[in-house]
């Protein structure tokens, strides 16, 4: 009876023993090594936004070209929010690239008077320098007409501008974009028309639709002045929708328009374009967004 009692003990610790070594092969811990095909850690996917482009291009309209931030009806894209090397705009590409980058890697096909329906036409030209972020800021010149009733439509407003961001995916499908916001007109009214210099240039034809006699404050001149600030807050909801659509867009979220640009941010020789503090502070507006870690 003791020997069987002896052998039933031998053999439960041979049991017992066989179980752990099982269970010991597969835990990991201790002085155990790991198995060769341990689960290891997934690698963090890539975001779909790179804070750090390595190259600038720009297109858009007059204030891109920094026209009369300089001299008096003369383009002066060294003082470009965008691309330019002026050392008090501080540009954009100068922020991400470095002087010496910015020169080599920023390029600006931006045209004073250009309006969206421009725009097709100028990324095409801009894709062929294969650049990592695009810069749009357009539409002023869509709601600056002679009248209120000459100002683009927002239906072709939004088809343009749609028909830009698909012919820069066809070519550059990882391509970034920045898009600011259109200024609020209605604010450059209001900061500039205490000064008869300003009211004096105005007249020579500069945004008729809101500038054109900037002293009437009459039913008819208040509706016409509210009907261009709409026109432009509608040109801003279709930027806002058709970037969103699009996963390496980033829309200023209506910075620029929200900026209260005063007389210091407004060209001396025509109280409507930025001056080289106003370029300084749209580039502020561009490189906050475009390195934002969340749009």
């Amino acid at each position: 009876m003791r020997k069987r009692n002896h052998r039933t003990r031998v053999v439960l610790a041979l049991v017992v023993a066989a179980v752990v070594g099982v269970a010991g092969c597969d835990a990991v811990g201790g002085d155990s090594p790991a198995p060769s095909d341990a689960a290891k850690p997934s690698p963090s996917p890539t975001p779909l936004w790179d804070r750090s482009p390595s190259s600038v291009a720009a297109v858009g309209d007059s204030i891109t070209r920094a026209f009369d931030a300089c001299d008096v009806l003369s383009d002066c894209p060294e003082a470009s929010w965008a691309t330019g090397t002026s050392p008090e705009v501080d540009s954009l590409a100068v922020r991400l690239l470095g002087r010496a980058g910015a020169a080599e890697r920023s390029w600006n096909y931006a045209v004073s008077g250009a309006r969206m329906a421009d725009l097709p036409g100028q990324m095409a030209r801009a894709v062929r320098r294969k650049p990592q972020l695009v810069t749009v800021l357009v539409g002023a010149n869509d709601a600056c007409r002679s009248t209120p009733s000459a100002m683009t439509p927002v239906s072709a407003f939004r088809a343009d501008f749609e028909d830009s961001l698909r012919s820069l995916r066809k070519a550059l499908p990882k391509a970034q974009v920045f898009v600011a916001s259109v200024p609020d007109l209605k604010r450059l009214w209001s900061e500039g028309r205490t000064s008869p210099m300003a009211r004096q240039v105005w007249q020579l034809g500069i945004c008729p639709s809101m500038l054109g006699d900037a002293n009437a404050q009459d039913t008819a001149a208040t509706l016409r002045r509210d009907t261009v600030r709409k026109r432009v807050e509608d040109y801003n909801k279709v930027l806002k929708e058709v970037c969103a659509q699009d996963e390496r867009c980033r829309y200023d979220g209506g910075a620029v328009y929200d900026y209260r640009f005063g007389t210091a941010q407004l060209s001396r020789w025509d109280y409507f374009h930025p001056s080289v503090n106003g370029q300084a502070r749209l580039a502020e507006i561009a490189y906050r967004t475009v390195t934002a870690r969340n749009p």
